[in-house]
């Protein structure tokens, strides 16, 4: 068995099983992205074994472990056998009993093993502590109803690195942004995910983000990340406002009243009482472009408020039509050559 530090651990990582041997409701809180979770205890396995080490001795607790164990090495094989891959990189919390005993079971039989020096703890520290580095940022910015996702995915396409926080965070970022969406990730799996898809990229070249608030849904940017988001330079695209609700309509509509009438409530106090009343009412009869309308007054005004705390020098104004947006990311491109954005 190989013990690895944190970054020759992730280069194997990607080329072998990664096992995740921590108890489930560990696994669930956080784990390596692509990790496969083959616990040595189940929850209540590891608190009854916690209980002891500390009420009792190190020695019952360890009795207590083996006697867990020994039932379900033939199931921890079995789920192993399933990979079909004789490398296995394999961490626990610190690096400790876990993965070791399980690291010397998954060997005995042939396997090629990597574990992880610190592990998940380890890990952790290094995740955080990459958000610090410079990244070559930058921000596709514009209001609510621009399209900034799709043009995002066409940018992707011509060649160009994207990060999707609103993919990884499972949410669009609005009131409405959880609408059509899965459960959001825990906040500390957002932050490996994310890492992980950084550590994907050429960090020479340009990476390209749509502007979020610190916020999505429930989850938060990492602090050092969100910083250099906001002194990035951002392309603010202009897109007409008729264009912009057709757009929201066509994305939203197909939703039941309940769920747009909940989403319209949640911003009830800032949209204020009379407004909301009028937005719910035009839901109730199906008047979509009313009541994005009338949303969109808050929303604008919101977006607005966030542009004007960031540097004016870094912000660059573009029109495009919102309409095609094969011809929009067309003028977005072209424009980081013109002599406006020669910085970016």
């Amino acid at each position: 068995m190989k013990n690895l530090e944190i970054k020759d651990f992730l280069k194997w990582a990607k080329k072998s099983v990664l096992i995740d041997v921590r108890s489930p409701s560990e696994f669930s809180k956080g784990h390596i992205q692509n990790a496969i979770n083959i616990p040595l205890f189940s929850d209540i396995e590891r608190e009854i074994i916690g209980t002891k080490y500390k009420q009792e001795s190190r020695d019952t607790a360890l009795a207590a472990a083996i006697e867990f164990i020994a039932p379900k090495t033939d199931e921890y094989l079995d789920k192993l056998k399933t990979c079909k891959n004789k490398k296995v990189c394999i961490y626990c919390w610190r690096g400790g009993f876990r993965s070791e005993g399980m690291g010397n079971l998954f060997q005995a039989v042939g396997n090629e093993i990597f574990r992880l020096k610190g592990g998940y703890k380890a890990y952790r520290n290094y995740v955080l502590q990459s958000f610090k580095q410079k990244y070559n940022l930058i921000i596709l910015g514009g209001m609510t109803g621009c399209g900034k996702s799709e043009i995002l995915v066409e940018i992707q396409k011509r060649g160009e690195q994207i990060i999707d926080l609103e993919g990884l965070a499972n949410h669009k970022g609005s009131a409405f942004g959880a609408l059509g969406e899965g459960e959001q990730p825990s906040i500390q799996q957002f932050e490996n995910n994310l890492f992980s898809e950084l550590n994907k990229l050429d960090f020479k070249r340009k990476i390209w983000l749509e502007d979020e608030s610190r916020m999505i849904g429930k989850i938060k940017i990492p602090d050092d990340f969100f910083v250099q988001m906001r002194s990035a330079n951002v392309v603010k695209i202009e897109v007409p406002k008729s264009n912009r609700i057709k757009r929201l309509i066509a994305n939203y509509a197909n939703f039941s009243q309940s769920e747009l009438i909940n989403s319209v409530e949640k911003i009830s106090r800032r949209l204020g009482g009379s407004k909301t009343q009028k937005a719910v009412q035009a839901i109730k009869q199906s008047d979509f472009y009313f009541a994005t309308n009338l949303i969109l007054d808050y929303y604008d005004k919101t977006y607005n408020y966030g542009l004007e705390k960031r540097d004016k020098k870094l912000v660059y104004p573009l029109k495009i039509s919102g309409k095609n947006v094969e011809k929009d990311v067309d003028k977005i491109l072209k424009s980081q050559h013109s002599k406006n954005l020669t910085n970016i």
